[in-house]
């Protein structure tokens, strides 16, 4: 069995990924610069090796040490307001550091390549819900970086060199079962652990950037995924290269938007506490709904969500009570 490189594999995802890699028997190295990540997620028993994508030499010195048979390429910064803020951190991060990552897969015969993109590449979609037919109309700098990096595998993959197969994800959430590795909660831009932040007393009031969207109440609709099902798709597209399904795009999401509001209310039925909310300004580059069809998902890989709303929530919850407030 070949081995595989996670990249951003200390991160959130990553971390829950390498865990099921192991369940499945599978061998892994961990590539990340600590930037966003913790040693402290990952499973004993995997490699790690600290290292920046943009930097050729560290990429260098992974791929002289290690022969790879497929990649996972996690790695990024993620967060959309602050790409509107600083554009190049996130062109230089998102699309230089996988063009390095590109050319040492091909000068070490790595031609096995799942990247982690995002449901952002469709901008604000006119139908819904969003299948991979949709217009790619990327409205921030986070979502541009990513389609830049789908149209070079896509080149690469029409030059005969690499064969890929990019998921574009929705909202991921939730923890692991174990409650031992889950979002952390520092600096957290994402909806749910803000939503928990506000039920333990974290932050006065959950902030809803914008209740004036054409959406049933105003506030944004999005789809959430859980994190454990989100892993177990890359595990799918692994095996879907294997069996001759390459070089195309695949949403993943639950199919199901719930807006900011809807949220708040399913939180506060899962922990019994009341969650303040506090309206605020829109956001730059925030669409008002995206929701993802994931029948092509189904097709390709066989795959379908298996964890809803209340179980994304639950987990969340869990992992957080779990940690020491300073920790999570």
């Amino acid at each position: 069995m070949s081995l595989i490189l996670v990249t951003g594999g200390a991160g959130y995802i990553g971390s829950h990924m390498l865990r099921l890699l192991l369940e499945q028997g599978r061998e892994a190295v961990v590539f990340d610069n600590l930037s966003t990540g913790s040693r402290e997620r990952l499973p004993s028993g995997v490699e790690f090796v600290e290292g920046d994508l943009r930097s050729p030499e560290d990429v260098e010195k992974l791929f002289s040490r290690y022969r790879f048979g497929a990649v996972l390429h996690f790695a990024a910064s993620i967060v959309v307001p602050e790409s509107v803020a600083q554009p190049l951190k996130y062109y230089e991060n998102n699309v230089w550091g996988s063009v390095n990552l590109l050319q040492h897969c091909l000068k070490h015969g790595t031609r096995k390549f799942i990247f982690s993109s995002t449901a952002a590449v469709y901008g604000q979609p006119e139908e819904m819900p969003v299948s991979e037919d949709a217009p790619l109309r990327p409205e921030n700098p986070y979502g541009r970086s990513k389609l830049m990096v789908e149209k070079l595998l896509g080149d690469c993959a029409a030059a005969g060199q690499l064969d890929y197969l990019a998921l574009r994800y929705f909202n991921v959430s939730g923890a692991h079962a174990s409650a031992e590795i889950g979002q952390s909660l520092h600096e957290a831009t994402h909806l749910i652990p803000n939503i928990l932040k506000a039920a333990c007393g974290d932050i006065p009031a959950l902030n809803i950037f914008g209740d004036d969207y054409p959406t049933r109440d105003g506030t944004c609709i999005r789809d959430y995924i859980h994190v454990t099902d989100l892993a177990r798709a890359h595990l799918l597209a692994l095996d879907a290269l294997d069996k001759g399904s390459r070089n195309t795009s695949i949403n993943l999401g639950s199919g199901s938007g719930y807006s900011v509001r809807e949220m708040a209310a399913a939180a506060e039925k899962v922990t019994g506490r009341k969650i303040p909310l506090k309206i605020t300004g829109r956001r730059p580059g925030d669409p008002a709904e995206l929701v993802a069809s994931y029948a092509k998902a189904q097709e390709l890989l066989g795959w379908q969500p298996e964890s809803g709303l209340e179980e994304i929530i639950s987990s969340a919850w869990k992992w957080q009570q779990k940690k020491p407030r300073d920790e999570a």
